[in-house]
């Protein structure tokens, strides 16, 4: 059993930036793929970024490619969010996700953080 804690969220200005964290307790996480997904009120859970146990493989959703980075520090058994020139578009609360397998579909992952609300105001 793996258990995750995300923190880091807020409330930020359109332009700015927020680090989100997720530190694992239970197993450590190196052997596990990592992924954060969000969702807005009134939407579907969707991805944002995925990142293997090989820190090479690092995948993200269109819309936040280029703004958004993904990384893992597996002594810490922590991975991070570090989100760049934030949009109103971008509010939702933020999941942790760790898993067996590297994949962009939610489903796919065995355990799950309770979220951290990101706010973009405009």
């Amino acid at each position: 059993q793996v258990q995750l804690v995300e923190s880091g969220g807020g409330l930020v200005q359109a332009g700015g930036s927020l680090s989100l964290s997720c530190a694992a307790s239970g197993r450590p996480l190196a052997a596990y793929a990592m992924a954060w997904f969000r969702q807005a009120p009134g939407k579907e859970r969707e991805f944002v970024s995925t990142i293997s146990w090989a820190i090479e493989n690092k995948f993200y959703a269109d819309s936040v490619k280029g703004r958004f980075t993904i990384s893992r520090d597996n002594a810490k058994n922590t991975v991070y969010l570090q989100m760049n020139s934030l949009k109103p578009e971008d509010t939702a609360v933020y999941y942790c996700a760790a898993g067996g397998k590297h994949t962009k579909t939610a489903t796919e992952y065995d355990w799950w953080g309770k979220g951290t609300q990101v706010t973009v105001s405009s």
